[in-house]
């Protein structure tokens, strides 16, 4: 076991309006290792006093922060990016760069190893550059592999209820947003999603996300047999 520590320092959520508009922000992530500090996921533009205050409590400024991963590039999760420019790197999707250095790293074909324990891996399906942290350490006084997964899972809901993040996500990609899901399933034992508080993976979870995975590939082979 790595001596890396996970800590959410907000909790994403996502709640429909009657209007049609959704009042929603993401789960902001801080990864403490050895040698390195990481940010997942930034939030909106109008957090930036709510994550300095975060981060204080744990005795790190902006200043103290080595990597910021963003799973993907939507606003909610990237808002704060410009708090951390004296960051190693940014990583955004699949795009890592340095100021205006842009690093030739293909993240759709291998891990990308931050530091010991803590992995970037390709999980595409909620958008076609969709990324996942998944870190070896403690999390809550546990011992264990934690998930840090921006929308590939919006919520523990979406377990039960895949038309949540099939509703959310790019039609052209649920057969990959599916195979996303199971596969980290089967490589954590917590997820923190975009959108909600974290949870922990059991057989059931495991069963679910496999058996959807397997009924989107049935639906789209026989969509694909009546065009």
């Amino acid at each position: 076991m790595c001596d890396n520590e996970v800590i959410v320092l907000y909790e994403g959520y996502s709640t429909k309006i009657d209007d049609g508009t959704m009042s929603a922000n993401c789960s902001c992530t801080l990864i403490k290792t050895p040698e390195k500090n990481i940010i997942v996921d930034t939030m909106t533009a109008w957090d930036k006093d709510k994550i300095i205050a975060a981060l204080a409590l744990h005795n790190i400024t902006p200043k103290d922060i080595h990597y910021v991963i963003c799973s993907h590039s939507h606003a909610d999760h990237i808002g704060n990016n410009n708090l951390f420019t004296e960051a190693v790197q940014h990583i955004v999707g699949t795009t890592v760069h340095q100021k205006n250095i842009f690093y030739e790293k293909n993240l759709k074909y291998s891990d990308y190893e931050i530091c010991k324990g803590v992995l970037v891996r390709y999980t595409p399906g909620h958008t076609a550059e969709d990324i996942s942290v998944i870190v070896d350490g403690k999390f809550n006084g546990e011992n264990v592999k934690v998930g840090i997964t921006g929308d590939l899972f919006e919520k523990r809901e979406d377990v039960a209820d895949p038309t949540i993040w099939i509703t959310l996500g790019n039609s052209e990609l649920n057969v990959q947003q599916a195979d996303s899901r199971w596969q980290i399933a089967n490589a954590v034992d917590v997820i923190i999603p975009g959108h909600g508080s974290y949870f922990k993976v059991t057989t059931d979870i495991k069963s679910k996300l496999f058996n959807q995975f397997d009924q989107l590939i049935v639906y789209q082979s026989m969509k694909r047999r009546d065009e």
